[in-house]
């Protein structure tokens, strides 16, 4: 039963149906928790308790505003939504940033592959590119925003997995299993302790 002194978060999270997303899913639920699941086929998603489905998407400032409206945070895990695609997730932020200023919602966790902003010389010239312009775009912005670096994840993982990250469900498993569920934990407290704003942070699990 939920504790009616709570405070509880409404969190729209983009990019939910990847391993990350699964993880965010099983701790934010844990900790009573709503999640707003943002998804572009209805029928890719089954009903769960505590997670509401919308179909939105980040192709415009319109799709983006929709996806976020009624939520109180939001996560948005840029290599579920276009995977080594800089460029596209470049245009993602920008129309995350776009929709989110026209509502009163200022929490945003971006996740992304920036690592680049501390080892340049180690990824390519349009990767280093579209990062700076991600970090402009958010300087310049109201948001209360922070950067996260994206751990490594496998595919195929659901919010089953993350009940049992203790026993091994599968050989070679167990480690990365406990690992993401770490960095989502230190995500979800980023949120509800209000830490990090204007931060770029790399959970070391």
């Amino acid at each position: 039963m939920k504790n009616a002194e709570t405070y509880a978060l409404k969190i729209a999270l983009f990019g939910a149906l990847s391993s990350l997303g699964s993880a965010l899913m099983a701790e934010l639920l844990k900790r009573q928790h709503e999640v707003i699941a943002i998804v572009d086929d209805l029928n890719q998603w089954a009903p769960r308790p505590g997670v509401h489905c919308k179909h939105a998407g980040l192709d415009d400032a319109d799709q983006a505003e929709q996806g976020v409206a009624g939520s109180s945070a939001v996560i948005c895990l840029l290599p579920a939504l276009a995977p080594d695609d800089p460029r596209t997730q470049l245009h993602h932020v920008r129309a995350l940033i776009d929709g989110m200023s026209r509502t009163t919602i200022r929490r945003l966790l971006l996740v992304g592959d920036f690592d680049v902003l501390e080892h340049a010389d180690k990824h390519s010239e349009q990767h280093r590119e579209c990062a700076g312009h991600m970090v402009d775009l958010l300087q310049r912005s109201t948001l209360q925003w922070t950067l996260i670096n994206a751990p490594v994840q496998v595919a195929g993982l659901g919010i089953e997995h993350f009940h049992h990250t203790h026993g091994t469900l599968e050989p070679g498993l167990t480690e990365l299993l406990q690992r993401l569920a770490r960095v989502a934990a230190g995500m979800v407290d980023t949120l509800e302790l209000k830490l990090h704003y204007g931060e770029h942070v790399n959970f070391v699990c």
